[in-house]
C-alpha cells in the first residue's frame, strides 16, 4: 500500500466505508506528507464515528433504565406546529423496539429534511407502534395553543391502538392520558422513543402544509410550513386571512391586517 500513489490512497480512504485500524497502521508508515495527511483524516473520521456511537447509545439510556424499573411498554411522544400563525399542532406517539437500528436518530430540529425524510420511513418499518394526533385551527384558537397540544398528545396516545406503560414526553408539561408519565426537558435530544416521535410529528405536519400549499398557492406554505417568516406576513398582508390561520395567533402578531 505504501508503494501506491497518493492519488489512489486519497481514493481508497475516500471510498471507505469503515475506517481500517490496519490500513490506519499501515499508512502511519508511510513518510510521505500526503500519507500523514491521509492518516489524520481516517483518525479524524473514526472519532467521529466513535462520538456518533456513543451519542446513539445514549438515546436508548433512559429506556433501558425505565425497562429495568418494569416499564416494557414505552411509548415517546412529541409534537410540531406549535408556534406557526397557520396550520394543525400534529403529535406523535412512537413505541420503539427494544433492539432496533436507527443511525443518525436525532431531535427532527437538528436533521434536514432529507434525513427526516429517511429516517421516518425507517421509523415506520421498525416502530412496534405508531399514533399521530392533530388539533386543528379552530380548536387552537377556540381552546388555546396548551391545551390544543394536549389534544394533539391525547390523540396520538390513543392512536397507537395499544395501552403503553409508561409516556415520555419532550418539555414541560405531562399529557392528558390515564398514564404514567416522564416529562423530559430536551427529550428530543436526549431519548430515542421521543427523537423519533418528534421527526414523525414533523414529517407528517410538512406534508399537510405542503397540501395546503396547493389549496392556498401565493402564501409559501409548503416553504414556511406557516411560522411567522417576513415572506410570510407579507404574503397575509396581501392576500388576506385563509381557513387554516389561527386568528388567536394574527392578532398577537400586532394585528397585521384587520380580521372582519
Amino acid at each position: 500500500m505504501r508503494r501506491l500513489p497518493l492519488a489512489q490512497l486519497s481514493t481508497l480512504v475516500r471510498l471507505m466505508k469503515v475506517v481500517d485500524p490496519l490500513i490506519v497502521r499501515v499508512l502511519s508508515r508511510d513518510r510521505r506528507q500526503g500519507a500523514r495527511a491521509l492518516v489524520a483524516r481516517l483518525r479524524m473520521r473514526a472519532a467521529r464515528v466513535l462520538r456518533e456511537q456513543a451519542r446513539i447509545e445514549s438515546l436508548y439510556a433512559i429506556e433501558r433504565d425505565r425497562r429495568g424499573a418494569g416499564f416494557e411498554v414505552i411509548a415517546g411522544v412529541d409534537e410540531a406546529g406549535v408556534a406557526p400563525l397557520a396550520g394543525p399542532v400534529v403529535a406523535a406517539a412512537v413505541i420503539l423496539p427494544e433492539h432496533v437500528d436507527l443511525p443518525g436518530l436525532d431531535d427532527s430540529k437538528r436533521l434536514d429534511a432529507g434525513e427526516r425524510a429517511a429516517l421516518y420511513e425507517g421509523i415506520r418499518r421498525t416502530a412496534f407502534a405508531i399514533g399521530t394526533g392533530i388539533a386543528t385551527v379552530e380548536e387552537i384558537d377556540r381552546i388555546n395553543i396548551l391545551q390544543a397540544t394536549r389534544l394533539a398528545h391525547r390523540r396520538a396516545v390513543a392512536g397507537l391502538g395499544i395501552r403503553p406503560h409508561l409516556v415520555m414526553l419532550d418539555g414541560r408539561i405531562p399529557a392528558d392520558v390515564p398514564v404514567t408519565q416522564l416529562v423530559i426537558i430536551d427529550g428530543d435530544a436526549t431519548c430515542a422513543s421521543i427523537a423519533a416521535a418528534s421527526i414523525v410529528a414533523k414529517v407528517t405536519r410538512d406534508r399537510v402544509m405542503a397540501g395546503f400549499a396547493e389549496r392556498y398557492p401565493g402564501y409559501g406554505f409548503a416553504v414556511h410550513k406557516g411560522y411567522s417568516t417576513k415572506a410570510h406576513r407579507e404574503a397575509i398582508a396581501r392576500l388576506g386571512l385563509t381557513p387554516i390561520h389561527r386568528r388567536s395567533f394574527v392578532h398577537l402578531e400586532q394585528q397585521l391586517i384587520p380580521i372582519g
